[in-house]
């Protein structure tokens, strides 16, 4: 008995520790780190299943032309590349893309940048105009550009409230350059809301007592804006800069809602045009291949934006 005692206690001190016999207790970094890839992998699920898979499907539809109704699935190698080069409609698409894309981010940033400066104030009723701005961005997208559509028709609410005044207001959806102002405009105001929310909060993080010390030393409003403020802010001006190009370049709805492209191909912007090649013309092949551009746009630019922050970012200097 005496001599099988030793044996015996650090085997129960053994389970009191560590339990069972054979089972190993995880440690504090190990549970943290189960902890965060729990946490993180449907996030990468989801990137994968679907952004990573059906990017690597459009390399792949991109080489080959699949005929939906014959039923054939051919390998063509560079024709629809080929094809890129070759396609007299592919040039307007591009410069209407530009077109709307510049005109969307210059009027988005500058009408978000000035909400945001009007409603940094400590006013009575303040929250509610910042609620009426933003309200835009969580109604329906559809529902948004359908209202918009009755208001820009030749006999519409715009045309009506000109005739008030008697201004003979043009249709809007039907004539080249006022169809894509019209546009530009409509998605400005849907998504305008969300970038004041991203300028107001960062102007709400600029010191206060660098502004005061600046007004001490004789320093106007423009000039504290442009030297101080303007600065303190840049990162988030990065932010919308780039999410607003690359949304942007991603508008279909209200393309396909407002004037399905036209007139003619004036507001047929990339995107559009490659779905109407892939799924009304069942040129998959060929929309495979716009696709691809469409991805290599946005690649360069967002890569061309984020090598540019550390000359004008001021946390980047």
């Amino acid at each position: 008995m005496t001599a099988s005692t030793p044996s015996v206690l650090p085997a129960r001190a053994s389970a009191r520790a560590g339990g069972a016999p054979g089972r190993r207790r995880l440690g504090h970094r190990q549970r943290d780190a189960l902890v965060g890839y729990l946490f993180v992998a449907p996030q990468l699920i989801g990137i994968t299943l679907f952004v990573l898979v059906p990017l690597g499907l459009i390399f792949y539809y991109a080489f080959h032309e699949w005929n939906v109704l014959a039923g054939t699935f051919t390998f063509v190698g560079l024709d629809n590349v080929e094809k890129l080069f070759t396609d007299p409609r592919l040039g307007p698409v591009l410069q209407a893309t530009g077109i709307f894309s510049g005109g969307l981010v210059v009027l988005n940033l500058g009408l978000a940048l000035l909400l945001a400066v009007l409603l940094n104030r400590r006013w009575r009723g303040i929250t509610a105009f910042r609620t009426i701005f933003f309200s835009p961005v969580v109604v329906s997208l559809v529902a948004w550009t359908i209202v918009w559509g009755f208001l820009l028709q030749d006999n519409g609410g715009i045309n009506g409230l000109l005739a008030v005044i008697g201004v003979d207001g043009p249709n809007w959806l039907r004539e080249g350059w006022t169809a894509m102002l019209a546009v530009i405009i409509v998605q400005v105001f849907k998504n305008v809301g969300l970038n004041m929310v991203l300028f107001l909060a960062a102007l709400q993080g600029v010191p206060q007592e660098l502004q005061e010390a600046a007004r001490v030393d004789g320093a106007g409003r423009a000039t504290i804006f442009g030297r101080i403020i303007l600065p303190l802010i840049s990162p988030t001006i990065l932010l919308t800069l780039i999410i607003t190009i690359v949304g942007s370049l991603q508008v279909f709805a209200q393309i396909a809602v407002l004037t399905q492209g036209g007139p003619g191909i004036s507001t047929t912007v990339l995107v559009y045009y490659l779905v109407q090649q892939a799924f009304d013309f069942h040129q998959f092949g060929y929309g495979s291949a716009l696709a691809i551009l469409l991805f290599l746009i946005v690649l360069v630019l967002t890569i061309v934006q984020w090598q540019l922050r550390k000359k004008w970012v001021f946390h980047e200097n």
